[in-house]
């Protein structure tokens, strides 16, 4: 843990830059990458999890724990501060898809959030991406739904 706290600035330089960095997929992916490169992967990230009573909390939560001490917040409770925010733009279609999201990321994590579960999660709730594709729209617009309601998921 204290060689964590050692690489914590030169992988991001302040509380903000991880929450924006963390809320976006790709960014959050490649985060995790330089982070396992350093010999901090999401197993090693996960056992200091376990080590300061965080399991429902989310592995950004061990991040900001390390880099400032704040006190980690559970899944559910990030999910309830963000909600207001979250849902204010969407349509009943796409509210009940990311209600979906939502609850996979509660009882999981932040892996449902990924980029690459995109298609399985849509599968998982409509049976088939036609189908998905018949209540959300194109691709191309379900892919921004996915990405963009998770700023606010991270938001201070």
């Amino acid at each position: 843990m204290e060689n964590l706290f050692g690489k914590m600035p030169d992988l991001f330089k302040s509380e903000d830059e991880l929450r924006k960095v963390w809320s976006k997929p790709d960014t959050r992916k490649a985060l995790l990458e330089k982070l396992d490169e350093e010999g901090f992967g999401v197993d090693e990230l996960k056992t200091l999890q376990k080590l300061i009573d965080a399991q429902n909390c989310d592995l950004f939560d061990v991040l900001e724990y390390v880099f400032n001490s704040h006190k980690p917040i559970t899944r559910k409770a990030r999910v309830k501060l963000a909600k207001d925010d979250i849902f204010t733009n969407l349509n009943d279609k796409e509210s009940e898809f990311i209600e979906f999201v939502l609850n996979k990321y509660i009882e999981s994590g932040f892996e449902e959030l990924e980029q690459e579960k995109l298609s399985l999660l849509l599968e998982n709730k409509y049976q088939t991406l036609a189908d998905a594709r018949s209540a959300l729209g194109d691709p191309k617009n379900i892919s921004l739904l996915f990405v963009d309601f998770q700023k606010y998921l991270y938001q201070e």
